[in-house]
């Protein structure tokens, strides 16, 4: 029998608990390993491929989620045609040919389409992974196994700056590449050789335009749907934002040297430890009064930076920026889940569509908004602080926009 071969669930060998998390978790944590990773090499690629101009070194991290745009608009679909454990094969090694291209670059623009493809690569795993995990588990089986990869996927971005960082002291900022193109193709292998097919034939949906054209038709018809899908976008543009500029931040800025990445794990630990919190709060206030909470807290917030930054021209004092980045950051661990779960939930049937739909259109939100603003930075925090501010109250906005127009809608 292939190893591609489905198999009825009832007779699928499922992998311990330990294994499926570990396999799943080196999967999905590439999305995040590959854009955080690449940060302490930001100055060594501008020297390498000549880049004079600051702002195009965020396009590092852009194009690749330009690339996923794209690439979870296809996968949903494909990972519902083709089955599970393709879609990611498949996924992988597009993720591979895209690393091949960013290693060899000699130019920024063959770098940024090497980035655009590891990118749309990437999507494969990070989309057919969690409807794998949804195939075999159901309820609080299924919260239990992803909630276990999520704390290691959450772990991921805190300690991917040192991960860059060693590389490049040790060796050349493009063997941070072949780093990834290892990650990757031993968790191809892995889940190859160890973990069978779990959307047997007769499941499957073969891709027919039509269908998906209305399904995509009825998703945006929903005013609730698109204005959290809007939220997310300019929550994410925030992080986006953060992330680009974050090396010349804390090393130019600051001057904080080798302890960038130190830094730069105290900013995430808060939106860790309040996203491990949150199904606990959430339960006990709801999901509306948790975002709305969340959004108010990151936008008073980033009014207080912003004050700060203008006050000092534009350099508030390094303990002062920690400490509001770790209460801004922190609000994150509370409004992506459950603003996610908001925009699902009215999706019913089409749900599979509908989260790739709604991760796609974020995330072109999110570039949009971030490669905006990024264009301001000018070595002082008050594009940022200015962009945290837009973004949370225009979240703000579209979170009261939406919750009102749920209620036009009949409970299905």
């Amino acid at each position: 029998m292939s190893l591609l071969t489905p198999q009825p669930i009832s007779q699928i060998k499922r992998l311990s608990e330990r294994e499926l998390v570990a396999l799943f978790a080196l999967m999905m944590s590439l999305t995040a390993l590959s854009m955080d990773a690449m940060l302490p090499a930001f100055p060594h690629i501008a020297e390498s491929l000549a880049i004079v101009d600051y702002q195009k070194t965020q396009w590092i991290v852009s194009a690749m989620i330009l690339g996923m745009v794209f690439g979870e608009i296809v996968f949903g679909p494909l990972s519902d045609a083709i089955g599970r454990k393709k879609s990611i094969l498949l996924g992988i090694s597009v993720y591979l040919v895209g690393s091949v291209i960013a290693l060899l670059a000699s130019s920024i623009e063959a770098f940024l389409i090497g980035r655009m493809i590891q990118g749309f690569g990437v999507a494969g795993p990070k989309i057919a992974s969690r409807a794998l995990i949804r195939d075999m588990y159901k309820g609080a089986a299924m919260a239990r196994i992803m909630s276990f990869v999520m704390m290691i996927f959450l772990l991921v971005p805190m300690l991917a700056p040192s991960v860059g960082q060693l590389v490049v002291k040790m060796a050349d900022w493009r063997w941070i590449f072949v780093l990834l193109m290892t990650q990757s193709a031993v968790a191809g292998i892995w889940l190859l050789l160890r973990q069978p097919e779990t959307l047997a034939i007769e499941n499957r949906i073969p891709l027919r335009w039509e269908r998906i054209w209305l399904d995509i038709r009825f998703v945006l018809s929903r005013r609730d749907v698109v204005a959290y899908t809007i939220l997310l976008g300019c929550v994410f543009g925030a992080v986006m934002l953060y992330i680009s500029t974050a090396q010349s931040i804390f090393q130019d800025v600051y001057e904080t040297g080798d302890r960038f990445p130190l830094f730069f794990a105290i900013l995430a630990i808060g939106s860790a430890i309040i996203n491990f919190s949150n199904g606990k709060i959430v339960m006990r206030v709801g999901m509306l009064r948790c975002v709305v909470g969340a959004l108010s807290v990151m936008l008073t917030m980033a009014l207080i930076l912003l004050g700060l930054s203008l006050s000092f021209d534009g350099v508030p004092p390094f303990g002062l920026f920690m400490v509001l980045g770790v209460v801004m950051f922190s609000c994150l661990g509370m409004i992506f889940g459950n603003v996610n779960a908001m925009a699902m939930e009215p999706l019913g049937k089409v749900a599979g569509l509908g989260t790739s739909l709604i991760s796609s259109l974020s995330s072109l939100i999110a570039i949009i908004l971030a490669a905006i603003l990024g264009q301001f930075y000018n070595f002082t925090l008050v594009p940022l602080a200015v962009g945290f501010v837009l973004f949370s109250a225009v979240a703000l906005i579209m979170l009261r926009y939406g919750y009102l127009a749920s209620k036009t809608y009949p409970e299905e």
